[in-house]
């Protein structure tokens, strides 16, 4: 099949998976296609996207994110190649490089630094080079981003919690705070316990940044907030499932794991399982195979020639720089004992791993 039929056929592939995934009511994950996209391209160019990863070792890039990019970019006629930063910020901009010196003409980043890469994004654009910005915010007006609607993650991980424990005092477990996911998930669990807050009724007790997002330093930032509070705390939002495992092991260590509501995200496995156990709460599923079939074939469009504005299912986001990107947020799915079978029924694990060490019938999806 000749290239300019497989972006045509691309094209159409995207309007659907868009679509399909611009389901909720909230005006921010609402897309509409744009008109007049431009696929031309030079006879017998190659499309080459590199993927720089931040740190590959996380569980969720190699098992979801990485399999959806290359297969989108298959579809596209692209060759993928790719590179992993093992969280260095330094590593990453020189990673960029690499990836530009071996021909790539579009790039996906998942930033370890969403400032600290901005040069190499710089050098890129400079050169001609389309860039997304995966997952984490990179603030560059010319950069394609896609991502969840943090925002809306952030919400959907306090309303859980608030349910559980509308009185008492809160731990915050914030990610990374160079990553600027952080805040979109703490502003938007904030708009929710916000009223709680200014009632009286819940009290924060503790609010801290992770480094690298890392379940380590959670547990760590945990277990000084339990005994600062002599064990006095009825919540903990923390904002991903790795974080929410480093929280729980600082709750089983006193005896509260499945006493206090915990938050997450991201849909990890253990974190699906604990949430069957019922030591955490919520877990807001992000469905990672979305988000890398969208990212690829954006990447292939924008390799081809189309211009950011043209690209389907694109809005204007203005960031918190007050750059106004071209953008696709994708609306997540928080998960609770009540709903498991939503990923039991996609696919996305197994009633054997979701069910581990849970009590027959305790839930309804384990026999």
């Amino acid at each position: 099949m000749k290239r300019s039929m497989k972006i045509l056929m691309l094209l159409a592939a995207f309007a659907l998976i868009v679509a399909a995934c611009s389901s909720s009511d909230d005006a921010t994950t609402t897309t509409q296609a744009a008109a007049g996209t431009d696929t031309t391209m030079a006879a017998g160019e190659e499309l080459i996207v590199g993927v720089s990863w931040n740190n590959y070792n996380e569980e969720r890039w190699a098992q979801w994110d990485e399999p959806a990019i290359k297969a989108a970019l298959e579809a596209a006629g692209a060759t993928y190649i790719s590179t992993d930063a093992g969280s260095s910020a330094e590593q990453q901009a020189a990673d960029v490089e690499n990836l530009i010196s071996q021909g790539a003409t579009a790039l996906i980043i998942l930033a370890q630094d969403g400032v600290a890469i901005k040069p190499a994004v710089q050098s890129a654009l400079d050169q001609g080079i389309a860039v997304i910005s995966y997952d984490r915010l990179i603030e560059d007006e010319n950069a394609f981003y896609v991502t969840f609607d943090n925002v809306e993650v952030g919400r959907m991980q306090a309303a859980a919690i608030l349910e559980q424990a509308p009185t008492g005092n809160y731990v915050m477990i914030k990610g990374n705070s160079a990553d600027a996911n952080a805040d979109f998930l703490r502003g938007g669990q904030q708009e929710v316990l916000q009223a709680a807050i200014d009632a009286g009724d819940i009290t924060i007790v503790g609010d801290s940044y992770t480094d690298n997002w890392a379940p380590e330093v959670a547990q760590t930032n945990m277990e000084q907030f339990l005994t600062v509070n002599d064990n006095d705390i009825q919540a903990v939002v923390a904002s991903n499932d790795g974080m929410a495992g480093g929280v729980v092991a600082a709750l089983a260590a006193q005896g509260l794991d499945g006493l206090v509501p915990v938050s997450g995200q991201d849909g990890d496995g253990a974190a699906l399982n604990r949430v069957a156990l019922g030591t955490q709460t919520v877990d807001v599923w992000k469905d990672a195979r979305v988000l890398g079939t969208v990212a690829g074939e954006v990447a292939a469009l924008l390799a081809s020639g189309t211009a950011l504005d043209a690209i389907p299912g694109a809005i204007v986001f203005t960031t918190p720089g007050g750059n106004d990107m071209n953008t696709i947020l994708i609306a997540p799915q928080p998960i609770t004992q009540a709903n498991l079978n939503l990923v039991v029924d996609a696919g996305w694990i197994t009633v054997e791993d979701l069910c581990k060490d849970v009590e027959a019938g305790s839930v309804a999806v384990c026999p």
